[in-house]
């Protein structure tokens, strides 16, 4: 087949789903935190019902996935699959030369940063991200949790972390209040319902969200917890990237 013969049907996946300049853009600001439509159609500029096509044609290409707020039954958040757009970006560049297939080892974070997560009962997602961050970082990165509301820690979020060698018994849960007026390179809402009391910090942007539901309250137990877990030692393996990068431009 001569590159004159190819036609839509021969374009790699990423690059169909991905290539209208208002998915792009989309793409790009999920690529920072979840978002509802709402919030999308304000950075956007673009009209609710447009955003929501373009997100609904995302949604089919498997690069997007949305879940129903926690704190507003009426928002849906929408999520980026950054796992999935890798194997999709390192499939179109190996469609173009084998050399071009990409590799997703995180880097190395220079210096030292500060990264807050938050949730209402700190309990159990934000001490968990506290704690693989810590752990993915041999503490290079300085991890802090809290919550709005704090609540003993979930036994079973010790137990989901001692099975991959973390230890959270004694940790403690802390209120948001106990970090006012301290700086930090990122702060990240875990909770939907912390997302709208989030305190501003000093010199710090808007915080960053994942709309992860509480694990406490899901009816399948122990599995909601690997669950919560796993995708957020997914997540902090691509946070990695965003702080080293963060922090190489002001080192």
């Amino acid at each position: 087949m001569t590159p004159e013969s190819l036609d839509a049907a021969d374009l790699p996946g990423f690059v169909t789903a991905a290539g209208h300049p208002v998915r792009w853009r989309l793409l790009g600001q999920l690529a920072r935190g979840d978002l509802a439509v709402r919030e999308l159609t304000a950075l956007l500029g673009q009209p609710q019902n447009l955003v929501s096509y373009h997100l609904g044609k995302l949604r089919k290409a498997e690069l997007v996935t949305a879940r129903r707020s926690s704190a507003d039954g009426r928002d849906t958040y929408y999520s980026l699959d950054l796992a999935r757009c890798g194997d999709l970006l390192s499939g179109a560049g190996a469609a173009l030369h084998p050399g071009l297939r990409l590799t997703g080892a995180a880097p190395a974070v220079p210096g030292t940063g500060r990264v807050l997560f938050l949730c209402t009962g700190n309990s159990a997602r934000s001490q968990m991200a506290e704690a693989l961050l810590r752990d993915r970082t041999d503490g290079s990165v300085q991890a802090f949790s809290a919550g709005s509301k704090p609540k003993p820690i979930h036994p079973r979020a010790v137990s989901v972390m001692a099975v991959r060698g973390i230890d959270l018994a004694a940790a403690r849960p802390k209120h948001l209040d106990e970090f006012t007026g301290h700086r930090f390179d990122m702060v990240i809402t875990l909770c939907d319902r912390v997302k709208e009391v989030c305190p501003e910090f000093p010199g710090h942007p808007r915080p960053l969200h994942w709309s992860i539901a509480d694990p406490g309250a899901a009816p399948d137990g122990p599995a909601a917890f690997e669950r919560v877990a796993d995708e957020l030692a997914s997540r902090i393996g691509f946070l990695l990237h965003t702080l080293a990068h963060r922090l190489e431009k002001t080192s």
